[in-house]
């Protein structure tokens, strides 16, 4: 039975009072947890977009302070799209870890375990969509407002903590690489030094000797 079969069985078996009271504990649990997976992982791939757009738009962010020497407001915008990925990538291989679970034979010696992590991958996602907040609080890191700076000084203590040292490595790294970036010169083509060579006037023949030409041309 394939992924999309098992999960329409699933839905079938716990859709309806008359079936989940014909069902016994253990098959209404492993159905419950396949249907919970499903929708976290709907879940997952719709913040994975939105935040997609949002990590973009955080690393033009960190050129632009680049570019005005403001290295602070740069590394602040790339620590938080590093944390925002981190929590997606946490969430992504936490539920691939579940899937395993629930289809081994011994589900019900694993289910703690299951509905465990299905309980923290909620928590995750809510984590998630809190961080998400729209465009609007990643243009706030740029802000030289008292309301921004303060919303500044709140995302780098939340982010306290909750980035791993690699994960504060890999950013200094992206830091380093911008600000290559951003420093390097834009080389355009050099003007022309010399002018062009001034094209002759064509001569037009008259009309006379073009007809002569032409009779001239033509058999007797």
């Amino acid at each position: 039975m394939r992924d999309g079969e098992y999960e329409q069985f699933a839905e079938d078996l716990v859709s309806g009072s008359q079936q989940r009271q014909k069902l016994t504990l253990p098959l209404y649990s492993i159905a419950r947890a396949i249907l919970d997976l499903k929708n976290q992982r709907d879940k997952l791939q719709q913040y994975r977009k939105r935040i997609t757009n949002l990590t973009d738009r955080e690393t033009e962010i960190a050129k632009e302070c680049l570019a005005r020497n403001d290295r602070k407001r740069a590394l602040l915008a790339l620590r938080r799209k590093k944390y925002q990925e981190s929590l997606l990538d946490k969430t992504d291989g936490q539920l691939a870890q579940l899937e395993q679970l629930t289809g081994q034979v011994e589900f019900a010696l694993v289910q703690k375990d299951v509905l465990f992590g299905l309980q923290q991958g909620t928590q995750v996602l809510q984590t998630i969509n809190k961080e998400m907040g729209g465009i609007e609080g990643v243009e706030r890191l740029m802000g030289e407002s008292e309301e921004a700076r303060a919303y500044q000084e709140e995302v780098s203590q939340m982010l306290q903590g909750n980035l791993s040292t690699q994960d504060e490595e890999d950013v200094e790294d992206e830091l380093e690489a911008l600000q290559r970036d951003v420093a390097e010169p834009v080389h355009l083509p050099a003007p022309p030094t010399k002018e062009p060579p001034k094209r002759e006037p064509m001569v037009e023949e008259s009309t006379g000797e073009a007809e002569a030409e032409t009779r001239t041309a033509l058999p007797a």
